[in-house]
């Protein structure tokens, strides 16, 4: 029999059946962030389309950080449709054994992993930095504001009857970089700049160090400063907050341009685990198929089949958040970085090591 006959149409079935999981995954998003989108929008005259075209936005970023659980579904379909249909039955016979029904699903699944990492990904991000600007838009609290762009940090304030717009360089831990600051009056009319080297924002005031002072209302009048305190409405946290989507940033940014996403205030211990996610999940999606593969090509038994489903989702939903878990120790830095994310990844091939072992024998 025709070998590439058989693997093309074991490729299309899992092909087939990994887009019927996407498109499942995707109805039910778009039905669960639909609420929640209607639910912000609900003080604001925006009818349904604007929650509609926001929840289109938002689905495809969180399908990529549900990709491993999706990829065990369809594998787990596919394996059991060819039960089913005898297929598997039908292809031992010419020769195909398990090994090689994992191993051709494990290249459609890497070749899978590529295409999300280097088209598919680049446009999630877009979409999930427009999908932040636009709800930015219908903040409740538009008095202050904060941005972030080619040209640094911008904050825009409300502070009593003033308005101090604010420009810096880049945030460093606590710290503005290379700052200057804008103070409003009422009327819109320019009172004060400061141009300092630092402001230290932990706290409130600000404060700010080795700069200059120029004094519109005063004739322009220039003075000198090492310290100096600022009164502001924005801390260390709350400008850190801007940079805690990190979808918003794709891998191929992270493997290009980490020393300049780093120089513009994002947290080089966070971009280094969200560059690792990225690495990690060809190697995660190969072990999902043979995970599944170990649970449904353990008998020839169609009887078992709901029993292999129910326990095979209990353990994935383990190692989903097992895998979380790892992650957020790492963040919170009790274990190393790359251990929290690669060592799910090792448990986990350990498991799968064990166990394919173990249906090759069948």
């Amino acid at each position: 029999m025709n070998t590439f006959v058989i693997n093309k149409y074991l490729i299309f079935e899992f092909l087939k059946s990994f887009g019927n999981i996407i498109l499942l995954f995707c109805c039910l998003g778009l039905i669960l962030n639909l609420f929640e989108e209607i639910n912000y929008f609900k003080n604001y005259e925006v009818g349904i389309l604007l929650p509609l075209v926001l929840s289109l936005m938002i689905i495809p970023s969180i399908l990529i950080n549900l990709l491993p659980f999706i990829l065990f579904l369809s594998s787990m379909w596919v394996f059991i449709k060819l039960k089913n249909n005898r297929d598997l039955i039908a292809l031992k016979t010419f020769g195909f054994s398990n090994i090689n029904f994992l191993i051709l699903f494990s290249f459609a699944s890497l070749f899978i992993s590529i295409i999300i990492l280097f088209a598919f990904n680049p446009i999630t991000s877009i979409t999930v930095k427009y999908y932040e600007d636009i709800k930015g838009k219908y903040d409740i609290d538009k008095s202050h504001l904060a941005s972030i762009n080619s040209n640094g940090i911008w904050i825009r304030e409300k502070n009593g009857d003033n308005i101090n717009i604010i420009k810096s360089e880049r945030f460093e831990g606590d710290r503005l970089i290379n700052l200057s600051i804008y103070k409003f009056n009422k009327n819109n009319i320019l009172e004060t700049r400061i141009d300092a080297s630092e402001a230290i924002i932990s706290e409130n005031p600000w404060q700010v160090r080795e700069g200059f002072v120029i004094d519109f209302s005063n004739e322009g009048k220039k003075e000198n400063f090492l310290t100096l305190e600022f009164p502001s409405t924005f801390s260390d946290d709350k400008l850190s907050s801007i940079y805690s989507n990190l979808d918003t940033i794709s891998f191929y940014q992270l493997i290009t341009n980490m020393d300049k996403l780093i120089s513009k205030g994002y947290n080089p211990q966070l971009l280094m685990e969200k560059k690792h996610f990225y690495l990690s999940l060809p190697f995660f999606l190969i072990l999902m198929v043979f995970l599944a593969g170990i649970f449904t090509l353990t008998s020839n038994d169609r009887k078992q089949n709901t029993y292999y489903i129910l326990l095979s989702i209990v353990v994935c939903v383990i190692i989903f958040y097992f895998k979380n878990f790892s992650t957020a120790l790492g963040t919170t830095e009790r274990i190393p970085m790359l251990v929290s994310v690669w060592s799910p990844i090792i448990i986990l091939s350990l498991f799968c090591s064990v166990g394919v072992m173990r249906i090759n024998e069948k």
